[in-house]
């Protein structure tokens, strides 16, 4: 039996302790398209370094992510609040299980300290799943927010946030915040759920993003899915229809990697040219911005797409 153990923060304590005692899941090699390089650059380590002296956890470091190196390197980190656990255990995530501690008070103003030696035209706010909360951590969300713009004015921002599920009011305190993108992921589709995500509802999260236009038509909205777990191609085209019938923005398409052999197996490598076709097939259902490719992650190049998304805007109100 292979036992999961964190070697970040405590290496008696087991980082995935609802998966310990599942069988192991073999996914298949990856094929070249997805590999990428080690970091280890000198920017890389610069930002790694102000992310450990402001005490900040990074969902690219708690996810694995693939595009850490090249994103590090320039100086672009997703900042994660609330914490290093999360109350939820999503079997693709590879953020930890557990319940968290209590939220620390001073975290919006380190952050928005962080992006200011970071220099950064613009951030991405996510967070752990905090269930515990009363407001699922929304009032934290804003008060991320406005610490930023006390700090960084000219920054925008870009959160990537739970489904605040059963947390009434939660949605509206953080849209009166005012972030420039809400993004919420469905991560699969509706048949994958119980398998993928059990502790979420995929048509409360198009509810939620639909809401936000609702609210503040001026804020754009984004999601995104990851491909490879066993969903079909129509499944997909379905969700980006029920995206767009919630007027989102912008679609996110990736390929679904294996954080360990705990977690749900990879049924397949997406090939390229495939998520090519996603792409555009997504702009012909209206979308204003669409990102599809292996690699692609919610945050990846998330300031030259906002640009990207801004300028598509423009254009249609012409």
């Amino acid at each position: 039996m292979v036992v999961i153990v964190d070697t970040i923060s405590n290496p008696l304590r087991p980082r995935h302790p609802e998966k310990v005692n599942r069988p192991d899941s073999a996914s298949p090699p990856k094929p070249d398209w997805i590999r990428v390089r080690a970091p280890n650059t000198r920017g890389y380590a610069d930002t790694r370094n102000i992310v450990r002296a402001n005490g900040l956890h990074t969902v690219c470091e708690e996810a694995g992510c693939p595009n850490i190196g090249e994103c590090w390197d320039k100086k672009h980190a997703t900042f994660m609040i609330m914490g290093d656990t999360c109350t939820r255990a999503c079997a693709f995530c590879n953020v930890k299980t557990g319940m968290p501690n209590a939220l620390d008070a001073a975290e919006p103003h380190n952050v928005a300290e962080a992006v200011a030696k970071l220099g950064l035209a613009h951030v991405v706010i996510t967070s752990v799943d905090r269930d515990d909360l009363a407001d699922g951590g929304a009032e934290h969300f804003a008060q991320t927010i406005r610490a930023i713009r006390v700090a960084c004015p000219s920054t925008t921002i870009e959160i990537l946030t739970p489904d605040f599920l059963r947390k009434e009011g939660a949605l509206e305190v953080v849209v009166a915040a005012k972030p420039d993108v809400f993004n919420h992921n469905l991560e699969t589709v509706p048949s994958r759920y119980l398998t993928v995500r059990p502790g979420a509802r995929y048509f409360h999260s198009i509810r939620l993003l639909q809401r936000v236009k609702e609210l503040d038509p001026a804020i754009f909205t984004k999601s995104g899915i990851m491909v490879g777990l066993g969903e079909e191609r129509h499944e997909v085209q379905q969700v980006m229809d029920d995206l767009r019938s919630g007027d989102v923005d912008f679609l996110t398409i990736g390929q679904y990697l294996q954080p360990t052999r705990k977690h749900h197996a990879v049924m397949r490598y997406v090939p390229p040219d495939e998520f090519s076709s996603y792409e555009k097939v997504a702009y012909t259902k209206g979308f204003l911005m669409v990102s599809a490719s292996p690699l692609t992650r919610s945050s990846h190049h998330a300031g030259e797409d906002f640009a990207r998304l801004k300028a598509a805007r423009a254009a249609t109100a012409r």
